[in-house]
């Protein structure tokens, strides 16, 4: 099961958070920035899943962004590095080549796409066009 999902720069500010189990806001803050600490400590030529504490850390690096994932023991860590890759195409097609700037501007519409793929800390969708089907339809509503 996915615990949490976050996106970071390397300066280690949360661009975006999504929890899926309860974390009080106190400890939030803490355990955000223990794990960027711990995931932008690491050299590029190490693995990209990490034990951490009572659950597994898999991140990815994209340009100026990390994403990573923290996730129970049982789940496939190949499979969450595999989801992180198919989020960033997912954005890459809706924004045409996502950029920090893209998220910062637009974290509603990154909350969407994010909550069509993960829902309860389960991954339910991973067909970009069906991701992006609810943004295209709430996009033509506007402009019309």
């Amino acid at each position: 099961m996915i615990k949490f999902v976050l996106m970071v720069n390397r300066q280690g500010q949360t661009r975006l958070s999504r929890y899926y189990h309860s974390v009080e806001l106190s400890r939030r803050a803490a355990l955000e920035a223990d794990v960027v600490r711990y995931c932008l400590s690491r050299k590029k030529d190490q693995c990209s899943f990490v034990e951490y504490k009572d659950f597994k850390l898999v991140y990815r690096q994209y340009a100026a962004l990390y994403i990573v994932v923290g996730i129970t023991d049982s789940e496939n860590e190949l499979s969450i590095y595999e989801l992180v890759h198919n989020f960033v195409e997912v954005l890459d097609k809706y924004f045409s080549r996502v950029s920090e700037l893209d998220i910062m501007f637009n974290l509603d519409r990154v909350h969407i796409i994010l909550d069509e793929m993960i829902q309860n800390g389960h991954i339910v969708e991973t067909n970009k066009s069906r991701i992006l089907a609810p943004l295209t339809t709430i996009d033509k509503m506007v402009d019309s």
